[in-house]
């Protein structure tokens, strides 16, 4: 099992940057690939960037590159997401996710049915 908790999330206003956490426990976390995904009202989640815990590979999406990182800090067992010069369309829930398979080598899963794990979520709202 692997448990995720997120925190960071708020009400910024365009342009502003915003770093979110996810601390990450279980046996077997650091073996899965961990990524970041949102979910804007009435849209389906959407993949925004993960990362292998282990090599550290990553993956972003085309709307966020450029503006959003993803890193992690192996000693605190945390995943951050550093999203700056944001936009009102970057408004949505966003969610960590650990992926289902281990190990995975240096592919980066981006389909959210390839994620088992599931943080609660954080509000991240960007006004104009």
């Amino acid at each position: 099992q692997v448990q995720l908790v997120e925190s960071g999330g708020g009400l910024v206003q365009a342009g502003d940057s915003l770093r979110l956490s996810c601390a990450a426990s279980g046996r077997t976390f650091s073996r899965r690939t961990l990524g970041w995904f949102r979910q804007a009202p009435g849209k389906e989640r959407e993949f925004v960037t993960a990362i292998i815990w282990s090599g550290g590979s990553t993956s972003t999406a085309n709307s966020v590159k450029g503006r959003f990182t993803i890193s992690r800090d192996k000693d605190k067992n945390t995943v951050y997401l550093q999203m700056n010069s944001l936009e009102p369309e970057d408004t949505a829930v966003y969610y960590c996710a650990a992926s289902g398979s281990v190990d995975s080598g240096g592919y980066v899963p981006t389909r959210r049915t390839q994620y088992a794990y599931w943080g609660q979520g954080t509000q991240v709202t960007v006004s104009s």
